[in-house]
């Protein structure tokens, strides 16, 4: 199917899915040891972050959607939900990954690939995606281990340097722009060996109303941020609102690392979202639980084999999560660099320090691989620049 006629395929949900949204957020809620993304040119002896103690799961507001189900409002948010056409109906799948183990219990280890666009391509708005046009802002793969008791999700840098089925090597958000996120979903599965069971795309845009129904977010800025000469906020911690927090992800310059720091910036909205939502009461007001959902199914859609029943039986599966379950991390690189032609700045990943973190995700051995090699991955600090 072509990348046009893939996005045609977007379509209203028929059927209720209780826990769809839900569902994406916890499998987004991935990480339970060490979250960071990388700087630009990597310092050794990096400090591991602490816990952070209260967000039972995130990745944007899916995981709030998650609960939202729970509470009553599955079948409200389903018939909204935005849902588009198989992104696995092309791929050969005897030349995919191997699918994740199950545990003694008999549940498998769930892999979800999030996609943060950066306009409005998919979620609200399906009919303004168009091959070529856009690209995808934040890539990431939250995984949801086969005994339920942990969740990471790792961040890719969207300029990491790879090979594109088809089209040769180029920043891997050019994957989308090629063909959708069919070919964004092979290309994530060839570099990092790890079988995509579901794929969401999140309006990051659409994420400002989001944080509004929340009531707003705190973010701790720890110095005077400033961009092009610009005061974007003063050092201290910030109740911002959608636009001031879509700011505060989206600034690039001045920043010492970049669009590392981006990605770092991203994932702390998503875990300040979760906690707003968890201790702000918006998951116990029904009527506050009603605005944040209808601003949660406008800013996120997801691959039509994301049945109902799959959806229910992770929400009940992750119910159990605590605070210390959860961490965001970033694939390993060894910081910037130039394409081969010498006309785009790139990032470059770290081959030799990757591939062991991939292996154990792929075979769902993540938390004992991190407790073993406790330096070899950086997780998201508590305080973030």
């Amino acid at each position: 199917m072509s990348a046009c006629g893939e996005f045609a395929a977007l379509r209203r949900p028929t059927t209720p899915l209780p826990y769809s949204l839900h569902v994406t957020s916890t499998d987004e809620t991935v990480v339970n040891e060490d979250s960071t993304a990388p700087e630009a040119s990597p310092a050794a002896g990096r400090k591991r972050r602490r816990r952070w103690p209260i967000v039972l799961g995130v990745l944007g507001g899916l995981v709030i959607l998650a609960v939202g189900a729970v509470v009553g409002y599955g079948l409200y948010l389903d018939s909204k939900l935005e849902r588009f056409a198989d992104p696995f109906a092309g791929l050969d799948d005897a030349t995919r990954p191997t699918a994740a183990p199950t545990s003694d219990g008999g549940t498998a280890a769930v892999n979800i690939l999030i996609l943060g666009s950066d306009s409005r391509i998919s979620a609200g708005d399906p009919e303004s995606w168009e091959a070529g046009a856009q690209r995808t802002d934040a890539i990431m793969i939250a995984h949801l281990t086969a005994n339920r008791q942990h969740a990471y999700v790792m961040s890719i840098p969207r300029d990491s340097w790879v090979d594109i089925p088809g089209h040769g090597q180029a920043k891997i958000n050019a994957a989308y722009s090629y063909g959708g996120p069919a070919l964004m979903t092979q290309t994530v599965e060839e570099l990092t060996n790890i079988r995509i069971d579901h794929v969401a795309i999140a309006d990051f845009e659409s994420f400002t109303s989001l944080t509004d129904a929340l009531g707003g977010v705190d973010i701790t800025v720890p110095e005077d941020a400033y961009d092009r000469g610009e005061l974007l906020f003063t050092a201290g911690e910030h109740h911002m609102d959608g636009k001031q927090a879509l700011k505060y992800t989206r600034q690039r310059y001045g920043l010492p690392g970049g669009d590392f720091d981006r990605v770092k910036r991203q994932q702390n909205w998503l875990r300040a979202m979760a906690a707003q939502a968890i201790e702000g009461g918006s998951l116990t007001n029904p009527v506050r639980l009603t605005g944040l959902l209808d601003a949660v199914t406008e800013s996120v859609a997801v691959d039509e084999t994301f049945g109902r029943d799959r959806m229910v039986d992770l929400a009940r599966g992750i119910s159990g999560l605590q605070g210390e379950d959860l961490e965001f991390l970033t694939i390993p690189t060894t910081g910037t660099g130039w394409s081969p032609d010498g006309k785009q700045s790139i990032v470059v990943l770290d081959e030799p320090a990757m591939r062991p973190l991939l292996d154990a995700i792929a075979d769902d051995s993540i938390a004992s691989y991190l407790k073993k090699n406790p330096d070899a991955v950086d997780l998201l600090d508590e305080t973030v620049r």
